[in-house]
């Protein structure tokens, strides 16, 4: 879960790091925050849309397993994992 939440939260700063990167690239200090202003909507806008479009994207490719759940048991001693059948 922790890992679906910082991937989740690296897509939403990804614009904000292509912006900082354009700003370098111009010779402009990405820290003025004139350079911010007009750009911070549509880059929260953007980091949003990223970040849904792959949680959903995720979501519809996701691994559907039909039949039934063997949970972990023990079988002569030994644990055996979880599957399904």
């Amino acid at each position: 879960m922790l890992r679906s939440v910082i991937e989740e939260l690296l897509l939403f700063v990804l614009p904000f790091c292509l912006f900082a990167g354009y700003l370098i690239v111009n010779r402009r200090n990405p820290l003025d925050v004139e350079h911010w202003d007009g750009h911070l909507f549509r880059l929260t806008v953007a980091g949003l849309v990223l970040g849904i479009a792959v949680f959903a994207y995720s979501g519809f490719i996701a691994p559907r397993n039909q039949g039934a759940y063997d949970p972990p048991h023990m079988e002569n001693g030994q644990l055996v994992p979880g599957h399904f059948k």
